[in-house]
């Protein structure tokens, strides 16, 4: 993949210019995104990982994923990552969201579709320069490989007991919601009628982006015990993809 330099981004902030993005090289470079999950998945989120390596967050689909990292070329620390599953992998090993949500209806699509998680930024780069370059990342992947759908879950946190969640959902539904022969169902969903669902809400930023470049909700959150999120799955076709940010991303 073509290394890209944040400097080609509006948005850039000046004080850290240095900012690039591509797929992890070798298996030094992947423990370092593993490191950053860790450190935000377990010490800021409070997750419970299963980890063989101390402080390194990893499991068995890591050896079958590409690694995407952003990368401060003046500390060369990764800042950045997600973690991306072609089908090509995904046919010996499934999706990671299989655990999570009945994908069914979206069996047509397995030759085509690339699956995302594990998306984490340091808490000093959350703007949207790092944003900028992660999709950037993401977009050239999906260019380059010829795929044309990409899926994951989109977490919000649970730290209210998942009241904000509920609300989110139902604020969103109505104008983002996909269309049904792409619905999936969560193998243990939220509780929503358990539920207040007009709380006010903030979208995640992750979220907004997703749907601001066309990216479909396609079914009710699940409920992520061990890390204590509501995972809302998001669909994108790549036909669908916002004018500007094609324009921005692809060139």
């Amino acid at each position: 993949m073509q290394q890209l330099d944040v400097r080609q981004y509006a948005g850039a902030r000046k004080a850290r210019p240095k900012l690039s993005v591509r797929l992890a090289h070798d298996a030094d470079e992947i423990i370092e995104a593993q490191r950053l999950r860790y450190q935000i998945f377990a010490g800021e989120m409070g997750a419970r990982l299963s980890n063989r390596i101390p402080g390194v967050d990893h499991d068995i689909y890591d050896p079958s994923c590409d690694h995407l990292i952003v990368r401060d070329d003046n500390s060369g620390e990764v800042v950045g990552t997600y973690r991306i599953l072609a089908p090509e992998k995904a046919r010996n090993i499934g999706y990671y969201s299989e655990h999570e949500f009945d994908l069914t209806r979206l069996q047509h699509l397995r030759p085509r579709l690339v699956e995302i998680g594990r998306s984490c930024v340091h808490p000093d780069y959350r703007n949207g320069a790092t944003i900028a370059l992660l999709w950037a990342g993401l977009a050239r992947y999906m260019q380059e490989g010829g795929y044309n759908y990409l899926t994951g879950c989109a977490s919000v946190s649970m730290a209210d007991g998942g009241h904000a969640a509920a609300s989110l959902y139902r604020r969103l539904a109505p104008d983002h919601l996909g269309p049904i022969e792409y619905r999936v169902f969560p193998r243990c969903p939220l509780p929503m009628e358990a539920l207040r669902q007009n709380d006010p809400a903030e979208t995640p930023p992750l979220i907004k982006g997703y749907l601001r470049a066309g990216a479909w909700i396609i079914g009710e959150p699940a409920w992520d015990p061990d890390f204590n999120t509501a995972d809302l799955p998001i669909l994108m076709s790549m036909a669908r993809l916002d004018g500007r940010y094609a324009k921005h991303f692809l060139g």
